[in-house]
């Protein structure tokens, strides 16, 4: 099997013909992992490369579905083992392909290292003629352009350096032509026309080696505004005086030649194969730093340190330990602004990816290592459900994915060394750059840069930047003294800097008198930093009186980052206002903003310095009932919009358990501007409301706290935030039952009872669900009671107790239908008509789907009108009507890819492959089975996974595949024990037993167990991740 990247894309077969590759993004995945054999390629890298900066949410098992593919391919011409899974990511195996890569690579080497130079230029010839044209031609994919781009620049170094031992040979003759061709291509090469004004001149055309030269001259001052180098000006005045030392040489001659500097450069060194792909502007994996800022100004000392020390340990082949850089100053100094400065300059060394954290270690709450470590594990790939609770044992799962990966880590506001320990790696070539208000002295090996105050110069740099050079030109000893008098601070002098580009009819002495009456410092800057008090004072004094209140109340809030909606309720007055007033506050430096999302939907952060005289203000000039009603609107408008999400996904038209706590309400239209997609509203706002429920049970607003809790179970259900859902009920269940909330307490035992099926801990579960059943009893909340019988009947089920499942979910239904809880209904009917099918009723099943089907629809749900459409799909597969199921599984992949919904779209693949393989179509089975397969274990759903294995083993029986049948049902027999299924895995177990008999009744199973590792039906050796299953579908 060989692949060829030197020119288009090919797949060749042992028998030499080749191979059709059906996709372009499988394409693109192959060329990724061809330019890389035998390297890891992480699937962040393979999303780039396939969809660009932007990628669907379902990108990463897209990718993971044309693996699997290729797999298929690969397998089919007797290669099953050509891509592994290793690291998080995919690596094609040198040993079981060809890549001509790596062969053309191996021949140049060979080239440079041949004991003479007829056999150097015989090896330089035999690598170049292996180029079929463009490399990679078609593919449109930025990170293989840029590959393509590297590989074209080697193949011209590489043809230079052969003409360099062919013009020492003497055959300059033999060159003129294709010189000619390689200099009217790449006009703008130099050495190429050396080369080729040294082979004219050798072969007796002097006045054309000189009108090469003029030829030359004219596109570089054309093209680029400069004359030719040294060196080709050096090598036209030799033409010129006949210099005899640019004579030819014998072929045969033995004897030293003496050739012009510009000709015999110093060869360029052969990269290794993983250069090649070295990125541009950040490379291919995960980056997660910060915008650069446009007017960066100064630091030019610290950035070059910094480069220094990273660039010599990344070039150190001896370097064991990680390198890190600790920058350390005060409070506004610019410690942030420069990292993240040099982390864009040095992006491209780290193709693998740069991780970016905010510790707030000058804030009261810090980041725990423990948070950050989850959000860098599902950055880079880990499924939520896959992530263990300890920070240990995340940290050891982090150093595991880093290993051997070029890799930067920003850690910004560190507060203390043990707050960063946990987040190093273990590679040195990986590197950790650190900012923080200590030294932090205590990080061995660490490097320390001091990053001080500007110096006048660099001070008023910044301010022309920001106000405008002529104006501050114009007031050159006021702008001096602005900036003495804004203490040379960053923070200071961009807030100064703005108020005046803000107001051009200021003048900068105007601005510099308003800030000369200092009286105060800010706490956090007791050690030196002054004029930062007195700078934001000011600015804060010159805003309108709206804008400063709501700048005070703003500082109300304990989220880390807020929408512009939060103004809104901030100060009772309709968005647009509050989004102006907002705007003023960021003209002036006080808030900034943050994410890439605009208008009513950008979101904001306080500077930590800012947000401290904030809180002073707001304390002074604020009344307690004043600050307690403006939070109040605010977790109110936070839990009316959350409502609105839940909604809208969900079903609006039914009655959910709610709290009494007054709602701030947008109008209908301002509402929808701001949820313009349910699930990316939830997504953008999960920091916000994991901080609200622990801020409203702070302040003891309850009713807040669990409702706010309960309708973010959305999210927390969907994007697997499993640790979200756990901390904010467990917070959210503490404060109902310490001031007596009865009800909070059902509804948080009923929604963690949820949580205990989704992380299948049963016992918990009906431990939880039966302590909220007793509640919703005692308050006679027959609702709530109807709830909590839906998830019970489930867990009969999963328990095998039909008979009392069936009770429950009959019992649930008659109230929930009097309640007019249409979603929830249909959810039972469908649950209802779930347990039919498996118990072969599929007349009954029948029967119950159309009432569930009409009910969703009835109450707008369109997530369970999908899952019910599923099931009536299945319906029609299990009665035989195949070509109903088929044409219906396709109604519900539309339906969940239009939701974002990737388990949806497991279990909608997973039915079309059943229903395709009673059609006898077991191609088509197989390619729907194993996507569904791929999207289980990406998603860490084991349920789905389980039953996709037992369906496989079904397939693999009807195409004759016995030892796979073992293998895949071996896997769903494990599988269904880990996640406590014993009906289903009674099933699989008779399944196995009448595999081994139909084998010939062999007492032992004729494939070890122990291979199922290895064996699958398209041979995919893949493990899948750890366990998650979402709640009742």
């Amino acid at each position: 099997m060989e692949i060829r990247v030197l020119g288009p894309l090919e797949l060749i077969a042992d028998e030499g013909h080749r191979l059709d590759l059906a996709g372009h993004r499988q394409q693109i995945v192959l060329a990724c992992l061809a330019l890389e054999p035998g390297r890891v390629v992480s699937v962040g890298r393979l999303v780039t490369a396939v969809y660009g900066e932007r990628p669907p949410s379902s990108a990463r098992a897209q990718v993971q579905i044309c693996v699997s593919a290729l797999r298929r391919l690969f397998a089919a011409s007797r290669h099953p083992e050509a891509i592994t899974t290793r690291h998080q990511g995919y690596a094609l195996e040198v040993s079981d392909t060809r890549v001509d890569l790596q062969h053309y690579e191996a021949v140049l080497a060979s080239a440079a290292t041949a004991p003479a130079k007829e056999e150097a230029v015989q090896r330089y010839r035999e690598a170049l003629r292996m180029w079929r044209g463009a490399p990679l031609e078609g593919l449109d994919s930025e990170p293989l352009r840029a590959a393509a781009d590297r590989l074209v620049e080697r193949r011209l170094g590489a043809t230079e350096e052969c003409v360099d031992l062919e013009l020492e040979l003497g055959l300059h003759g033999e060159l003129i032509a294709e010189l000619g061709e390689l200099v009217a291509a790449h006009p703008l090469r130099e050495r190429l026309r050396g080369q080729l004004m040294l082979a004219l001149y050798r072969s007796g055309r002097q006045a054309e080696a000189l009108e090469c030269y003029r030829s030359a001259r004219r596109v570089l001052i054309e093209e680029l505004g400069l004359e030719p180098s040294e060196r080709l000006q050096a090598l036209e005045r030799s033409i010129l005086a006949s210099d005899v030392t640019l004579s030819a040489p014998s072929v045969r001659e033995k004897a030293e030649v003496v050739v012009d500097p510009v000709v015999a450069a110093e060869p360029a060194a052969v990269p290794a194969l993983p250069e090649i792909l070295e990125p541009v502007g950040g490379g291919t994996g995960p980056s997660m730093l910060p915008t650069d800022i446009a007017d960066f100004t100064g630091r030019s000392a610290q950035i070059q340190a910094i480069q220094v020390q990273l660039a010599v340990a990344a070039d150190n082949p001896n370097q064991l330990a990680v390198p890190i850089v600790v920058v350390a100053g005060k409070p506004g100094i610019g410690k942030t602004t420069l990292c993240v400065h040099v982390s864009h300059r040095l992006a491209w060394r780290y193709p693998d990816g740069q991780l970016f954290a905010d510790l707030h270690g000058g804030a009261i709450r810090q980041a725990s290592p423990t948070q950050v470590l989850e959000r860098f594990l599902r950055t880079l790939g880990v499924p939520g459900a896959a992530i263990p609770d300890g920070q240990e044992e995340r940290a050891e799962m982090y150093r595991g994915l880093l290993a051997d990966r070029r890799t930067l880590i920003v850690l910004d506001n560190a507060g203390s060394e043990t707050q960063v320990l946990p987040l190093l790696p273990g590679n040195p070539s990986a590197a950790v750059l650190i900012t923080s208000r200590r030294r932090l002295a205590g990080l061995p090996g660490a490097t320390h840069i001091a990053v001080d105050v500007f110096d006048s110069k660099q001070s008023i740099e910044l301010l022309s930047r920001i106000a405008g050079d002529e104006r501050v030109r114009a007031e050159t000893d006021a702008a001096a003294e602005l900036a003495e008098l804004c203490g040379q601070l960053p923070l200071a002098l961009r807030i100064a800097g703005a108020r005046l580009s803000a107001r051009p009819h200021w003048t900068v002495e105007q601005l510099a008198s308003r800030l000369e009456n200092e009286s105060r410092r800010l706490d956090e800057l007791k050690h030196g930093a002054l004029g930062i008090r007195v700078s934001i004072s000011h600015t804060y004094d010159n805003l309108e009186d709206d804008a400063r209140r709501l700048f005070r109340r703003l500082a109300l809030l304990d989220f880390p980052i807020f929408g512009g909606w939060v103004g809104a309720a901030l100060l009772d007055r309709p968005l647009v206002d509050a989004q102006d007033l907002l705007d003023d506050l960021v003209d002036a430096q006080l808030v900034e903003i943050t994410g890439t999302d605009a208008g009513p939907r950008s979101q904001y952060r306080f500077h930590d310095l800012i947000r401290v005289f904030a809180r002073e203000r707001l304390a002074v000039e604020e009344t307690a009932a004043e600050r307690n009603a403006a939070l109040s609107r605010v977790l109110g408008a936070l839990l009316f919009l959350a409502e609105q999400a839940h909604g809208r996904l969900l079903g609006d038209r039914s009655p959910q358990i709610h709290s009494d706590a007054e709602r701030w309400a947008f109008a209908p239209k301002v509402a929808a501007q701001l949820i313009d997609n349910p699930m990316h509203w939830l997504e953008r706002e999960r920091q916000t409301l994991v901080a609200a429920v622990r801020q409203a049970a702070k302040v003891g607003l309850v009713d807040l706290c669990w409702d706010l809790a309960f309708t973010a179970v959305t999210l927390f259900e969907s994007r697997i935030y499993l640790n979200d859902w756990r901390d904010t009920h467990r917070v959210a269940l503490a404060v109902c039952r310490a001031t007596g909330n009865e009800r909070g307490q059902a509804v948080m035992l009923y929604s963690t009872g949820s949580l205990c099926i989704v992380e299948k801990r049963f016992d918990d579960a009906r431990r939880n669900l039966e302590q909220s059943e007793q509640l919703f009893r005692q308050l006679g909340a027959e609702h709530g009671v109807a709830l909590v019988n839906r998830l019970l009947a489930y867990l009969d089920r999963m328990a095998g107790n039909n008979d009392q499942a069936a009770l429950r979910y009959q019992r649930a239904l008659e109230v929930l239908r009097a309640a007019g809880d249409l979603t929830t209904a249909a959810y039972v009917l469908n649950g209802m008509a779930q347990m039919a099918l498996e118990g072969g009723d599929t007349a009954g099943a029948m029967r119950l789907l159309p009432q569930a089907l009409e009910l969703s629809r009835r109450a707008g749900s369109r997530r369970i009108e999908a899952q019910v459409l599923y099931r009536l799909a299945t319906a029609y597969r299990d009665a035989g009507e195949l070509t109903a199921a088929i044409t219906t599984f396709d109604e519900v992949l539309t339906a969940v890819r239009e939701l974002g919904d990737p388990m949806g779209e497991a279990y909608a693949l997973h039915g079309l492959g059943l229903a395709r393989l009673r059609t006898g179509d077991h191609a088509q089975a197989a390619v729907a089975l194993n996507d569904a397969r791929v999207l289980a274990a990406a998603n860490g759903e084991r349920m789905i996974e389980a039953r996709v294995e037992r369906s496989l083993g079904e397939w693999a029986v009807a195409a004759g595949k016995m030892p796979q049948a073992v293998v895949h049902l071996h896997r769903a027999l494990g599988l269904f024990r880990a996640i406590e299924a014993p009906v289903f895995e009674a099933q699989v177990l008779a399944m196995l037993n009448e595999v081994y008999a139909e084998a010939g009744g062999a007492d032992q199973p004729f494939v070890d167990p122990s291979r199922a590792d290895t064996l699958t039906a398209d041979g995919d050796g893949a493990q899948p991740p750890a366990s998650f299953h979402p709640a009742p579908r």
